[in-house]
């Protein structure tokens, strides 16, 4: 990733975790925060990814909610971010990365209780 492109993911990781906190007052948007962004080289395109605390219908509800603000989103960061040519299309995804954590840290444990009897 470039050093733009990398600077680019950090402001618009900033920016859209305020717009959760402050302006995004969708009922389907659930307990969520975004991990990561992954900015193309180019810069028209951003991958964001959102880790939401829940079952998978709240994941589910919560990412459909983010797809239905997309435009919203894309628009407040032009207005937030001046010097862009271009403002990335979105692409909203759900972090799993926690999940298979969870997972892991699941299948440690009862090895580790195995291992105790």
């Amino acid at each position: 990733m470039s050093h733009r492109a990398r600077r680019l993911s950090v402001i618009i990781k900033k920016e859209i975790s305020d717009m959760i906190q402050n302006e995004l007052k969708d009922p389907g948007i659930g307990f969520a925060s975004i991990t990561e962004v992954d900015v193309s080289g180019d810069l028209r395109y951003a991958k964001i990814y959102i880790s939401v605390l829940g079952d998978q219908e709240q994941k589910q509800s919560t990412l459909e909610a983010f797809k239905r603000a997309q435009g919203f989103i894309r628009t407040e960061l032009a207005k937030r971010i001046k010097n862009l040519r271009y403002v990335p299309e979105l692409q909203f995804e759900l972090d799993s990365s926690m999940d298979y954590a969870d997972k892991i840290m699941s299948i440690l444990n009862k090895m580790d209780k195995k291992e105790l009897e």
